[in-house]
């Protein structure tokens, strides 16, 4: 998806709305407390009991100075190939890890982003949305 204005937002509205279902699912089940690799494992299990594409631990390569270089960052979950989710289990979302998922959006090519914080008392409360562009 190289095209970010050539989206079909409804679409992927949908996409990023059965996201934020299953984490509050997840999250409603397991409460706060636990390692982002457990919320992680659950949420990937959630979105493909719902019928959704799900692709766990994205390798994400830089381009730099025409190289591609493979530096290890990860996406933590990529949902039908379109919106990029990160998962957190930590006291707040700095930001620094509004940084991370917006690199992740430009590097990747992907127009949405979840940033997920499952460390918060009510799920929505950790809840951040991004575009790319």
């Amino acid at each position: 998806m190289n095209c970010v204005p050539c989206v079909d937002w409804q679409q992927i509205n949908g996409i990023s709305g059965q996201i934020v279902d299953s984490a509050i699912r997840v999250h409603t089940a397991l409460g706060p407390g636990l390692l982002e690799s457990a919320y992680r494992a659950c949420l990937a299990y959630e979105l493909r009991a719902r019928g959704l594409t799900v692709a766990e631990e994205v390798g994400l390569p830089v381009v730099y100075d025409s190289q591609r270089l493979e530096p290890g960052y990860r996406i933590d979950i990529l949902v039908e190939d379109v919106v990029v989710v990160e998962a957190k289990s930590v006291a707040e979302i700095a930001p620094i890890h509004k940084a991370q998922l917006l690199s992740y959006l430009k590097l990747s090519g992907r127009p949405l982003g979840l940033l997920l914080n499952f460390n918060v008392v009510l799920m929505k409360h950790g809840i951040v949305r991004m575009r790319n562009g």
